[in-house]
């Protein structure tokens, strides 16, 4: 089996449009919840949530392009060109024929989704713009992430709600780790903030109107974002020979499905999928120094990824930091696992712990570290980076210090 390392890494998010500027953001403890800036904002009763601000895809995309990109391929191709960069790598003869890009997505192509239905029900239309369905399909970033930079091998999407890009980095990694590839572009990406994604949310009962406090006894609930992560997995052999930079290592996970409840979380499933991913790294509890959680801010994920973690690390939860960024980039749904691998690289490469922001009341059912409110300097040798869907999907990465 080949040893998998992360060679780059792009991102656009709502605390940066790079991986310097969120980090920087992770830092200083930043917060890119706001009011929301969509159509009929003013017929939501959420009005808060974590846009991406001040982009335009003037420059970065032609007209031509942009009839078949949506927002989230938009994302994903910023954020691609940003990790491939920074990898080195130039896909050609070989290394194309077996590179692929296996990207996470929940919703799709949900500003498409909004903007026909608005034409044909609100409107009237009669017809819709022929390249609607490529531009909305739950794949088109992927496709057009491997179009753009020449990968033509295992290339698809992965749509596990939450757990999206988590399920496709850990695909991502068993492709390298097996010696199917040498190198693998994955991640993922989401833009469900439109109306209808918004409305949609609201019905679940689950949304925030003032902000994300994971862990604090007065959470509320989550708040939405938007965003890509993107990575180069390459085999460590492979990235060494070519002197590549290397940003941490992937050295295992897991995946289990609760199968209990479509939308509450289960601690023993989660717990399985943490205990899983430290079997396959190889290493105990007391070598994990940081937990980049969940972390949604409801009263029910917060109190049950705690009682896991618990479970799992027993006399050692106490030392392990667990913190939750979606406190300040909101909930990316199916590209969240992604962003959230940044805060793990950070940890590992940096000595850095992303802290836990909007941290006002311990909760007795999440009595663990959660780092609140300001960043810490710490030696972090493994991370982990939890992701628990709906629909009782999780997906455990671990990531070693190199």
């Amino acid at each position: 089996m080949k040893r998998v390392v992360i060679t780059g890494a792009g991102t656009i998010n709502a605390l940066g449009h790079n991986v310097s500027e969120t980090l920087e953001a992770f830092r200083e403890g930043r917060c890119g919840i706001d009011q929301l800036d969509v159509r009929d904002a003013d017929r939501l009763s959420v009005t808060i949530g974590a846009q991406v601000k001040n982009f335009s895809s003037e420059g970065l995309f032609n007209r031509q392009q942009m009839a078949l990109y949506d927002r989230f391929t938009q994302f994903a191709l910023v954020a691609a060109r940003e990790a491939i960069a920074q990898s080195g790598l130039t896909f050609a003869g070989d290394l194309a024929n077996r590179t692929g890009a296996i990207l996470g997505n929940s919703g799709g192509g949900m500003t498409t989704i909004d903007d026909n239905y608005r034409s044909v029900y609100e409107e009237g239309k009669n017809r819709v713009h022929p390249f609607v369905v490529p531009k909305l399909m739950n794949n088109a970033a992927a496709s057009h992430v491997s179009m753009e930079f020449n990968l033509k091998g295992p290339t698809f999407t992965v749509s596990s709600a939450c757990a999206s890009s988590n399920h496709a980095m850990a695909q991502a990694f068993q492709m390298v780790h097996t010696g199917m590839a040498p190198a693998m572009v994955t991640g993922g990406s989401e833009s469900m903030l439109c109306f209808g994604g918004v409305k949609a949310w609201e019905g679940m009962r689950v949304m925030s109107k003032s902000a994300c406090r994971p862990f604090s006894a007065n959470r509320n609930g989550m708040v939405q974002g938007e965003g890509a992560g993107i990575f180069v997995f390459e085999e460590y052999e492979h990235a060494r020979d070519r002197g590549a930079e290397i940003l941490a290592e992937v050295v295992g996970y897991a995946l289990t499905s609760d199968a209990s409840d479509i939308v509450m979380p289960s601690k023993q499933g989660a717990a399985r999928a943490i205990s899983g991913a430290m079997h396959f790294a190889g290493i105990n509890p007391d070598q994990v120094g940081y937990i980049n959680a969940h972390g949604t801010g409801t009263a029910a994920n917060d109190k049950t990824e705690s009682a896991a973690v618990a479970d799992v690390f027993g006399p050692h939860a106490d030392t392990v930091m667990i913190s939750s960024t979606k406190s300040m980039h909101g909930h990316l749904i199916g590209a969240t696992g992604a962003v959230e691998l940044l805060a793990c690289i950070m940890a590992v490469r940096d000595g850095i712990i992303a802290p836990t922001i909007g941290y006002e009341e311990p909760d007795p059912e999440c009595a663990l570290d959660v780092v609140p409110n300001a960043a810490r300097e710490a030696k972090v040798e493994y991370a982990l980076s939890n992701a628990f869907a709906f629909g009782g999907l999780n997906a455990v990465l671990a990531l070693r210090r190199i």
